[in-house]
């Protein structure tokens, strides 16, 4: 996921200053997505070089300069483009949060599929975890070292589980946005 995709979410939610961008960045989505401020400013920088976002002074007397960052038509699109395609990358999960967020400012954009084929992706997951479980660890009696190991897998079956019942909470969600019901 790019952070760039985060910071047009948040900047569609509410065009902001850089600092205070930072700062609500670090209360909302820097709980699932870490980026420093000076990142933050520095994709700003190449956001706005691309014409995604327009930057206005706003400056008041006597204080310091500050610029307000609102998202622009290219801006938008882009984030609808991203939206609307699979992840492939390892944050496939994360950057779904991201999508989410971005589909409450912007619309259905496909969200509804990207989360059924993570569905499916983690069942396999669950699917694999419960054979080895099965085939590994059906013994009343082990060892400590298969008792730790056999912890490490019951937490791979707890988040697959747990990511699972989340996405079925969501699904109806996303599928009545889809449809156009009112939000």
């Amino acid at each position: 996921m790019s952070i760039q995709h985060a910071l047009l979410t948040s900047l569609l939610e509410r065009p902001s200053t850089g600092y205070d961008l930072a700062r609500r960045f670090d209360r909302s989505i820097g709980y699932f997505w870490h980026a420093s401020h000076q990142q933050i400013y520095r994709e700003l920088g190449r956001m706005a070089e691309a014409g995604w976002i327009l930057a206005i002074d706003d400056n008041e007397e006597g204080k310091r300069r500050r610029r307000l960052y609102q998202v622009l038509p290219p801006g938008k699109a882009e984030l609808a483009r991203w939206v609307s395609e699979p992840v492939t990358d390892g944050d496939a999960s994360r950057a779904l949060l991201i999508k989410l967020r971005a589909e409450a400012v912007i619309g259905p954009h496909g969200v509804d599929q990207e989360i059924r084929r993570l569905m499916a992706e983690h069942q396999a997951r669950l699917d694999t975890y419960l054979e080895i479980e099965q085939s590994d660890f059906a013994a009343r009696r082990m060892s400590t070292a298969q008792k730790l190991q056999h912890a490490v897998l019951r937490a791979g079956i707890m988040t697959e589980q747990s990511w699972l019942e989340w996405a079925h909470e969501v699904l109806p969600i996303v599928e009545t946005a889809r449809r156009g019901v009112p939000r």
